[in-house]
C-alpha cells in the first residue's frame, strides 16, 4: 500500500490587499508582539475574508487558501482544477516552499521540482547548461548526477543550438522547454507543474504530458498538475483535487472531480420541470426526465442499464405531426456526440404527449452528458432551441476485470454483431 507523501493539515494563507504590514508603524508592532513573542492568534487575520474576486468585501484581509486537508500518496498523478482565483497557485507555491503558510502544516517526504512560472528557478545571466546544473545543485544533487542526465535533459528540451546562449535571450517557449525537461529528469521525488506548459506548442505539450505520464506509472513519483484542460487532466491524472474560493471542494477520483468542476456543483438532476417561461403559442414544454428502465428518477443512471429520456410536451397545433423533437447530446467538454430525433420513429399527437426514448444497456461509457432540445417545425425550422436544457450523469455499473482494469476510453459503448466465419 502506498504511503503519504504530501500532508495538508489546516493550511491557511492570507494576504493583505493594497499594501505591505499593517499600515503603521505601531500595528505592525503590536502584531509582531501578539504573534511572535506571546504565541496568539493574529488578531489582523479574525476580519479576513473569503477569496472571491467577484465580490468587493470589507477587509484588506484576504485569505487566499482556508482549512485546507488533504493527502496524497507516493506515486499518486493529482490533477488541481478550479476557476482562476480559485487558490491553485497559492497551494502549488505552499508545496514547493517558496511561500510560508499563515496557519497550519505541510509535511513532505522527498525532493520537489516544481515549474511554476516561466523562468522559475533559472538566473537570466547564466546560460542553459549552467542553469541545469544550478537547479540540480538546490535539489540536492551531486555534479556526476547531474552529468549523467545532462544529454538527455538537452535532448528532450529540443533548445541544444542555444544551450550554452544566457536564458534571458531566451523566448517564453524556449525557456518552458528548457524548464520542464530539467524538472522531470533530474531525480526528485515529487514533480509540481502549474498550468506554465501552456506557453509551449501542441507538439511539446503532447510531449511533456506522455513524460508526465511516465513518471508516474512507470517511475512511481508523485505528479501534482495544475491545468484547465480537462482532456491533459483525465488522461494524465488518476486523481482529482477541486478548489473553489480557497478551499477544497472535491478530492477524489479524476472522473468525478472533473464532472463535480464542470457541472459547477455537487448534483446533476436526472429531471428538470419546466414552468411558463416555457409555454410558447405552438407548444408547451413541461418536463424531461432520464431514468434507467423500471426505476425512479431518484436512482443514479446505470451504464449496465437501458436509460430512458421522458419528453414530456403539449402539442397546441391542430397538424401536431408537423413538429419534431431533436436533441444534441454534448459531452462534459463540451465536444457534440451525436443528434438524434423522434422524426422517423414515433409522430406527435396534439394535446399531451410523454415521448420516451430509450437507450440500451451498455450504451453510455460512465460520465457526464448534456443534451440541447430543438423543437422542429416542418422539417426544417426550428422555433425552440435551448443548449444544454439539462445534465446527467451515468455511473460505473461494475465490469469484469480484463485489460483495462477500470473505465475504458471514450463516451460510448456499442454493442457490435461479431462472427468467426472460420
Amino acid at each position: 500500500m502506498s504511503k503519504p507523501v504530501i500532508i495538508v493539515e489546516n493550511l491557511s494563507k492570507a494576504y493583505q490587499i493594497g499594501q505591505i504590514g499593517t499600515g503603521t508603524i505601531s500595528r505592525d508592532m503590536e502584531r509582531f508582539w501578539t504573534t511572535k513573542i506571546r504565541g496568539k492568534e493574529d488578531p489582523f487575520l479574525k476580519i479576513g475574508e473569503t477569496n472571491d474576486r467577484s465580490t468587493k468585501g470589507q477587509s484588506d484581509i484576504v485569505w487566499s487558501l482556508k482549512d485546507i486537508n488533504f493527502e496524497i500518496n507516493q506515486g499518486d498523478a493529482v490533477g488541481i482544477i478550479g476557476k482562476n482565483g480559485a487558490g491553485k497557485s497559492t497551494l502549488l507555491k505552499l508545496l514547493s516552499r517558496v511561500t510560508s503558510p499563515t496557519t497550519g502544516e505541510i509535511r513532505v517526504k522527498g525532493r520537489i521540482a516544481s515549474l511554476l512560472e516561466v523562468g522559475t528557478g533559472f538566473h537570466p545571466e547564466l546560460s542553459g547548461r549552467e542553469n541545469i546544473y544550478l537547479n540540480g545543485a538546490i535539489l540536492g544533487m551531486r555534479k556526476k548526477e547531474i552529468t549523467r542526465k545532462l544529454e538527455e535533459i538537452i535532448d528532450f528540451s529540443g533548445v541544444e543550438r542555444y544551450i550554452d546562449t544566457p536564458v534571458k535571450r531566451y523566448s517564453s517557449g524556449m525557456y518552458v522547454r528548457l524548464a520542464f525537461a530539467v524538472a522531470a529528469h533530474l531525480e526528485s521525488e515529487i514533480l509540481i507543474v502549474d498550468e506554465v506548459l501552456a506557453v509551449g506548442d501542441a507538439e511539446f505539450q503532447k510531449k511533456c504530458l506522455g513524460k508526465m505520464g511516465d513518471i508516474s506509472k512507470g517511475e512511481g513519483r508523485t505528479v501534482l498538475f495544475v491545468s484547465h484542460n480537462m482532456s491533459a487532466v483525465k488522461s494524465l491524472c488518476t486523481k482529482g483535487l477541486v478548489m473553489e474560493h480557497g478551499k477544497v471542494k472535491k478530492n477524489g477520483e479524476v472522473e468525478a472531480a472533473v464532472s463535480y468542476y464542470l457541472s459547477g456543483d455537487s448534483e446533476v438532476m436526472n429531471k428538470k420541470t419546466f414552468g411558463h417561461d416555457y409555454d410558447r403559442e405552438l407548444f408547451r414544454l413541461n418536463e424531461i426526465s432520464l431514468n434507467c428502465s423500471g426505476r425512479t428518477n431518484d436512482e443514479p443512471l446505470s451504464e449496465n442499464l437501458p436509460i430512458e429520456l421522458h419528453t414530456v410536451i403539449d402539442i397546441k397545433d391542430d397538424k401536431p405531426e408537423r413538429y419534431t423533437i431533436t436533441y444534441h447530446i454534448y459531452n462534459e467538454m463540451g465536444e457534440p456526440m451525436f443528434s438524434f430525433s423522434n422524426a422517423q420513429s414515433v409522430a406527435l399527437k396534439q394535446g399531451s404527449n410523454n415521448v420516451v426514448c430509450t437507450f440500451p444497456a451498455s450504451f453510455f461509457q460512465s460520465g457526464q452528458y448534456y443534451l440541447s432540445l430543438f423543437v422542429i417545425e416542418d422539417k426544417r425550422r426550428s422555433v425552440f432551441t435551448e443548449k444544454d436544457i439539462i445534465a446527467f450523469t451515468v455511473v460505473d455499473g461494475g465490469r469484469e476485470l480484463g485489460i483495462f482494469m477500470g473505465r475504458e476510453p471514450g463516451y460510448i459503448k456499442p454493442q457490435f454483431q461479431w462472427e468467426n466465419l472460420r
